[in-house]
């Protein structure tokens, strides 16, 4: 995949750095590399799935008190 960043005439480097970092997380390759290093059985991703989903809802609860 290639990631092509414009940079405007007088624009700095860090700038478009910048731009060329906010596109690459966008495209979440890097997520999907360190996914795809370690296989994870379907059964067990539900299970974090759901383990997650009771963590966030026991931390919206605890902001709502």
């Amino acid at each position: 995949m290639i990631l092509i960043t414009t940079v405007r005439e007088g624009e700095s480097i860090d700038k478009a750095l910048k731009k060329c970092k906010k596109k690459f997380d966008k495209t979440r390759i890097l997520k999907e590399f360190r996914e795809r290093q370690q296989y994870i059985k379907p059964s067990e991703g539900r299970r974090n799935e759901i383990l997650r989903a009771k963590y966030r809802e026991r931390m919206k609860s605890k902001r709502e008190e």
